[in-house]
């Protein structure tokens, strides 16, 4: 009986093959995906890959690797499948409990830090976020903003587990205080502190824009931190109601907001007594951020606050 050969493949042989195919499906960003699942099958650096393109796989590390490529083919999110995302130079542990932490998104934290650097170095400066997610909007500013303090809210308790186990990796636990709390439910906890800033990502995809998200979103991400369900700006306005509350007089407020939103919500800062109301682009060009320094004539919910 002639036994048939079985093929063995190279790291280059398996790489070309792979990008070819899901090029031929579609897919984009076709090399990059390739090199972050094959380097994750061998345990290796993406950089190694290419110093060990005549390398033979083993029957293990090729069955690894297929098993990456299938969840792949079916458009789940490579930063799931290899269970991390990058955020600022840091690597975070992500699931499907919270976003994948985006690109754009680094631009909010960049204003904020901006802000921050006009304090003094030795005076504390406390920050509250609205949305944990993975943590890494509060994380990148405990790093980075060596003075801060950092509240962070979420109404999901896996995000939560999730954004403080990531704090632990990136050595910033001690000055973040995550909390399980929903902010359309009476938010008492934390009406017993003003803060300096008031920083947020919110849900802001509307119900319409929702059917026409990718498969891989609409698929895996989580929904309740995308939409709102309805127009795209129910979190702004009750960022807008609490931010009074919630912060110092002059505190500032620092949204996300999707595509073509910035005039909008921008709007409704004014209508409500904001001032200093501006919009920041990301680098795509897309009006990203908008920043508001609130009003002060509003009183606290908390007697001698």
């Amino acid at each position: 009986m002639i036994q048939q050969k079985v093929r063995v493949w190279t790291v280059r042989e398996l790489m070309k093959f792979a990008i070819d195919h899901l090029e031929k499906l579609g897919f984009e960003e076709t090399r990059l995906t390739v090199e972050l699942l094959l380097s994750h099958a061998l345990g290796c650096q993406r950089i190694q890959l290419y110093t060990s393109f005549d390398k033979p796989l083993t029957k293990e590390e090729l069955a690894r690797f297929r098993s990456l490529y299938e969840r792949r083919l079916v458009h789940e999110p490579v930063q799931y499948i290899v269970g991390s995302s990058n955020f600022m130079g840091l690597q975070l542990r992500v699931d499907p409990a919270a976003l994948i932490p985006r690109p754009e998104t680094e631009t909010l934290v960049e204003q904020v830090m901006l802000l921050c650097k006009e304090s003094e170095e030795n005076e504390e400066i406390s920050i509250i976020e609205l949305g944990s997610g993975s943590g890494n909007i509060a994380i990148a500013l405990a790093k980075f903003v060596k003075n801060a303090a950092v509240v962070s809210v979420d109404n999901s308790p896996d995000a939560i587990e999730l954004a403080r186990e990531n704090a632990v990796s990136c050595k910033v636990d001690s000055r973040i205080d995550f909390r399980l709390i929903d902010m359309f439910e009476p938010v008492d906890q934390l009406l017993l502190k003003r803060f300096d800033i008031l920083v947020s990502n919110p849900p802001y995809i509307s119900k319409e824009d929702w059917e026409g998200l990718s498969t891989e979103v609409k698929r895996y991400e989580p929904r309740s931190a995308l939409t709102d369900f309805k127009d795209g700006y129910e979190c702004h306005q009750r960022i807008i109601e609490l931010a009074p509350y919630l912060l110092r007089n002059n505190g500032a407020v620092f949204v996300e907001v999707g595509y073509g939103q910035s005039k909008e919500v921008g709007t409704m800062m004014r209508k409500s007594g904001f001032s200093d109301v501006y919009s920041v682009p990301d680098l795509q060009g897309v009006q990203r951020v908008v920043k508001g320094t609130c009003p002060s004539n509003v009183r606290s919910f908390v007697n001698n606050n």
